[in-house]
């Protein structure tokens, strides 16, 4: 009897596995999908008003881990190169030691990128917020995203589910570690559906605040969306 209801439990967690399984790895195949086509080097990427930077961690001493220089980097590649005006930097800054907008802005000024190019976002928590806030507190439409392989996808799939115009550049500007490569991956196949949920279900609202445009007073830097499809 015991080995009945044993062999019964295996086949029903077995097949809650699978079902999961499935339910992960189309979520993943419909973000990656949806961001074919739409991924540039800093060379062929089309011209923007605003770069968009994620945040990606710091190091103990708070300045930016070696994928967030990487990503500080390209954008400051992209400004340098005439792609962009405006970079937008967005990270957390919920703690009072943890600071990924200021530590961006160190890090882009020590490359030569002028302060007055520089737009900080310090609620840009995860990627959902970061989008929405591109969109509604800065008032952009039309952004590169700056990130790396593994994380343009969503970050695409996200931000333009949430109306901006968006295309991505890499930054992947290195040989990164294998286990590092893995693990990023492993955690994109649970995040993507997490993506999903927040863009078609759930629709949350991020930490908001009063409004501050890039371009206050020059609407014709905030490109209708679609109007960056073509490479210059």
């Amino acid at each position: 009897m015991l080995k009945k209801i044993a062999r019964i439990l295996f086949h029903i967690v077995l097949l809650l596995a699978i079902a999961a399984g499935i339910v992960f790895g189309l979520s993943r195949l419909v973000v990656v999908l949806s961001a074919a086509g739409k991924t540039y080097q800093v060379s062929d990427a089309p011209r923007a008003p605003v770069a968009v930077v994620f945040g990606a961690g710091l190091q103990r001493d708070g300045t930016p881990s070696p994928v967030l220089r990487d990503r500080v980097a390209t954008a400051a590649d992209l400004y340098f190169t005439g792609k962009v005006e405006k970079i937008l930097m967005s990270g957390d800054n919920r703690y009072i030691y943890y600071n990924e907008p200021g530590s961006m802005l160190n890090y882009a000024l020590s490359l030569g990128v002028p302060r007055d190019a520089i737009v900080l976002d310090y609620a840009g928590r995860r990627t959902y917020d970061t989008c929405y806030r591109a969109k509604e507190i800065f008032g952009v439409a039309d952004v590169l995203l700056v990130t790396q392989n593994f994380h343009l996808a969503r970050s695409l799939f996200t931000c333009l589910n949430l109306g901006l115009s968006a295309v991505g550049v890499s930054a992947d500007r290195q040989s990164y570690a294998k286990g590092s490569i893995i693990s990023w991956e492993i955690r994109e196949i649970p995040a993507a559906l997490v993506a999903m949920w927040d863009v078609w279900i759930a629709h949350p609202l991020p930490v908001l605040g009063d409004k501050e445009p890039i371009f206050p007073d020059d609407i014709s830097r905030v490109i209708e969306p679609g109007a960056n499809n073509e490479s210059q």
